[in-house]
């Protein structure tokens, strides 16, 4: 059986070195964890999404590090081969850039009620020289990548260009190193919520809620379960049962 080489940090750095694309995707479960390790992905992000996507939270903000960690354990136990990643939730990251080796300017939707929504960042020249700075900043404290999100295409390319770590677009353009997407966003099990930014590869939640529908009928129709989905017994078994039932009781 072929050893799966396990993707490391230097690993990624020298993907953009190689000029090599980068994938990244979210995940919150090991199920999913382990589909997305077996389409090739090679970073999984435990993302403080799983706050609107799975706890069903209106944004971000509540998720602890104990939701964190549980979701990133789940995670680790269904894929092995990808690098892991858990962001870090709300309030938990500002005690010093020794604590966090990966980077996220742009819109960083813990803080989207100061941006006023989700909105695009760095949209004046005065906006993207700052970001570009900031970039550059968190390569300087150590960071091995950095995302890049909801930013202008332009100044993602400038960013880019202008790093000697990975760069990971999510509504940045197609100039980052790779991209990252949220895993409900790409397979349509988030409702009608629709990000410019994300492409949906599937409808999925289409599918389950056909199945459910259908897994409804059957068993009010008495279609389920049938025969095929159902245990039996031996038949001299049956019959000795049935002969104990209906003996009278002693008195």
């Amino acid at each position: 059986m072929d050893i799966v080489k396990k993707v490391t940090v230097p690993d990624v750095v020298a993907m953009k070195r190689d000029g090599k694309r980068i994938t990244m995707m979210t995940a919150y479960d090991a199920a999913f964890a382990r589909l997305v390790e077996q389409a090739g992905i090679d970073i999984i992000l435990v993302g403080d999404s799983l706050g609107m996507v799975v706890l069903g939270y209106p944004t971000t903000v509540p998720v602890t590090m104990d939701d964190m960690v549980r979701h990133a354990a789940a995670v680790s136990r269904g894929a092995s081969r990808p690098l892991l990643i858990g962001d870090m939730p709300f309030g938990s990251y500002q005690t010093g850039p020794t604590d966090a080796v990966m980077a996220h300017v742009g819109l960083t939707p813990q803080r989207v009620a100061q941006f006023g929504g989700f909105k695009t960042q760095a949209k004046s020249a005065r906006a993207a020289r700052r970001l570009i700075d900031d970039a550059v900043a968190l390569e300087d404290a150590g960071a091995f990548s950095i995302v890049l999100e909801s930013i202008p295409a332009p100044v993602a390319a400038m960013v880019t260009e202008r790093l000697s770590i990975p760069t990971i677009g999510i509504g940045a353009g197609i100039e980052c190193d790779g991209q990252v997407l949220v895993l409900h966003d790409v397979l349509g099990l988030y409702g009608d919520f629709k990000p410019k930014f994300a492409k949906r590869y599937g409808e999925i939640g289409t599918a389950v809620v056909d199945a459910l529908r259908a897994f409804d009928s059957d068993v009010r129709e008495g279609r389920f379960p049938d025969a095929e989905h159902s245990f039996t017994m031996k038949e001299s078994e049956l019959a000795a049962l049935r002969q104990n039932a209906t003996r009278p009781k002693a008195v």
